[in-house]
C-alpha cells in the first residue's frame, strides 16, 4: 500500500468511528471544517497555486 492510501484507509476508519460516537452533523462539520481550515491557513501564494494546479488537472 501507497503512503496516500493508508493515510486515506486511516481517514475513512476515523469517519466511521465518528459517526458511530457523534451525531452525524458534528461528524459533518469535522469532515468539511478541517479541509476549510487547511486552506484558510495558507498564504496567498500558496492558494494561487493551488487553485491553477487545480484548474490544470480538471482540463486534462
Amino acid at each position: 500500500m501507497s503512503k496516500n492510501a493508508k493515510i486515506a484507509a486511516g481517514g475513512v476508519a476515523v469517519g466511521l468511528i465518528l459517526l458511530i460516537w457523534l451525531p452525524w452533523w458534528v461528524t459533518f462539520l469535522i469532515v468539511v471544517g478541517v479541509p476549510v481550515a487547511a486552506y484558510l491557513t495558507l498564504d496567498p501564494a500558496q492558494r494561487r497555486r493551488l487553485r491553477r494546479v487545480t484548474r490544470k488537472e480538471i482540463g486534462r
